[in-house]
């Protein structure tokens, strides 16, 4: 089952995951598993290893963003574009009417699934278990213990810059 952001959803896109919340966002599709099992195992080559740094810049990105639930960030268009920049700002709009943010750090291990010059597709398993939402009194917003989630994403080479375009996530605990 997939996940479209909602009330719950307060932060960030991963914290979305905690929450419990189902549905899809509309124009996203995971990737298909049999794809995954194929071709997940493919070492990165040099052209394929700045789309990798991309994607781990985008959470970069999201987390120091989520630490104040700023959606207006300096740094996130910087690594993100289209629907996953979409994604992570309105989480991020969501966590600051919320009067939530995020403390910690998720931890991320992308796997390529497909590749060209121009667009890799990758597969992860996010590990948020360090990665909670916390209300703006210092206390944690609820008892919910952070865990890892399904992540699939599409970096898109335009020009020189690689920029992950589409995100997709998973339910609490799907991988």
């Amino acid at each position: 089952m997939a996940l479209r952001l909602c009330g719950a959803c307060m932060v960030s896109t991963a914290l979305v995951l905690v929450g419990g919340c189902a549905g899809e966002k509309p124009g996203t599709k995971p990737l298909p598993e049999r794809t995954a099992e194929a071709t997940a195992s493919r070492a990165p080559d040099a052209e394929h290893t700045a789309a990798l740094a991309a994607y781990r810049a985008m959470w970069r990105d999201l987390t120091k963003a989520s630490e104040t639930s700023d959606a207006a960030f300096p740094t996130l268009g910087d690594h993100a574009t289209g629907g996953a920049l979409e994604l992570m700002k309105y989480g991020l709009r969501k966590g600051k009417e919320g009067k939530v943010v995020s403390k910690g750090v998720p931890r991320v291990n992308p796997k390529i699934i497909r590749a060209t010059s121009r667009e890799v597709m990758l597969q992860d398993c996010v590990d948020a278990r360090n990665w909670l939402e916390y209300k703006l009194n210092g206390e944690l917003k609820n008892n919910v213990p952070g865990s890892h989630f399904r992540a699939d994403a599409t970096v898109r080479r335009s020009e020189e810059l690689w920029k992950v375009s589409d995100l997709y996530m998973h339910e609490s605990g799907s991988c």
